[in-house]
């Protein structure tokens, strides 16, 4: 599979939680809000608007399993697409469930930082650990479909 640098930025094989042809899904390794994921073109290109049209047709697909996923495990009130490339310069989104409330995850309750605006990025105290949010969202996540 062909991955641009961004996907090692994001955690690389250790966040992973779902890949596709023209994309990847990984756990935000900075889980600002539970669920955080990073939706990541395998694209070498810095503009959204460079990107095959294949990759556009698949990324239905993609954002149908992150939401219904995500909605399965947290039941998140909204969720946010950000798509921000200052740093990062690979398409990619900041995929951030929104909460109205704290919600429980492995017995723990965590808030959601700048509820009901904009996501609070520079949150950094009591996150949900990255690797267990990996794991329960690949363990959940819909079979590739034929």
């Amino acid at each position: 599979m062909n991955r641009n640098a961004t996907f090692e930025t994001f955690g690389g094989t250790r966040t992973l939680v779902a890949d596709y042809e023209h994309w990847s899904v990984q756990a935000r390794p900075k889980q600002v809000t539970l669920g955080a994921m990073i939706l990541l073109s395998h694209s070498p290109v810095h503009s959204f608007s460079a990107l095959p049209p294949e990759a556009f047709a698949e990324l239905t697909q993609v954002v149908r399993d992150i939401e219904a996923t995500a909605t399965d495990i947290f039941g998140y009130a909204k969720i946010n697409y950000l798509m921000l490339m200052m740093v990062d310069l690979h398409v990619h989104f900041h995929v951030l469930p929104r909460y109205g409330a704290p919600v429980e995850f492995q017995g723990t309750a965590y808030p959601d930082p700048g509820w009901p605006g904009q996501p609070d990025l520079g949150a950094s105290e009591g996150l949900a650990d990255a690797a267990r949010v990996t794991a329960v969202l690949k363990a959940a996540w819909p079979k590739p479909h034929a």
